[in-house]
């Protein structure tokens, strides 16, 4: 029998224990309860008490003895719904306190915030940002300079990425600084013609700009500016220069 999902309901080892053992027993005293799980008396009233408020042990005296049974198993389905319950609540309030939260940082957009990122996971987290920002948003499209050798380190770093933009309908407008790319679905793409291929890669998006390029080292990383006034520049060089293109 497997029990994990009873830890999951928030049983302990010892509860776990001590309720099979009243499942098995029918009706039992807490010494020979005690005496059974191999626990002092004062540890196993303590546990009683707390099935008993889970509402999964109860107890009745027989002449000068208390003896506890298990209740019906079919109680666990209001351990199941307490628990969805908690987790609505849990929902709500965090997403009142994310409002929050994000109405105090946005007391903090009249300073550019800037955050580095490095190796694979740290450009993951970029493309992740991105995501979860557009999906939301109602003009769900976004600015790229796509180089080269940049591209093969978010390729590496996130393979799904584009699988997963698509499935958002995020769109995506790019102009490669090099010779190369193509598009992949929800994109266009225009070409700059340089022979650089290990030019930053950029991504411009509500409010933020990323550069995402490689160390001394040739480890990729990743720099995120949040500003609202950079992004804006970057968008207008960007439109212009794909009008240029076209």
């Amino acid at each position: 029998m497997d029990i994990t999902i009873l830890k999951k309901l928030g049983l302990s080892e010892k509860e776990l224990t001590i309720y099979l053992k009243l499942l098995a027993s029918g009706s039992i005293s807490v010494r020979r309860l005690a005496e059974s799980v191999k626990l002092n008396r004062g540890s196993v009233y303590e546990i009683l008490k707390n099935l008993q408020e889970k509402g999964l042990a109860s107890y009745y005296n027989d002449t000068t003895k208390q003896k506890f049974v298990a209740e019906n198993p079919e109680q666990l389905r209001r351990l199941v719904d307490a628990e969805e319950n908690r987790v609505r609540s849990l929902q709500d309030n965090i997403s009142s306190l994310i409002l929050e939260l994000k109405s105090i940082r946005g007391q903090a957009d009249k300073q550019p915030v800037t955050k580095l990122y490095e190796e694979d996971a740290g450009i993951r987290t970029i493309l992740n940002d991105l995501l979860d920002v557009l999906k939301d948003k109602e003009e769900k499209e976004y600015y790229v300079y796509s180089a080269k050798d940049a591209s093969s380190d978010i390729g590496r770093a996130f393979p799904g990425f584009n699988t997963e933009r698509k499935k958002r309908h995020i769109f995506v407008k790019a102009i490669s600084l090099a010779k190369g790319g193509g598009t992949h679905g929800l994109d266009e793409r225009r070409w700059l013609g340089t022979d650089d291929h290990s030019a930053t890669f950029i991504i411009i998006y509500s409010g933020k700009c990323a550069f995402i390029s490689r160390d001394k080292q040739g480890t990729p990383v990743g720099v995120l500016i949040e500003n609202q006034m950079m992004y804006n520049t970057q968008k207008t060089i960007f439109h212009s220069l794909w009008e240029r293109l076209r």
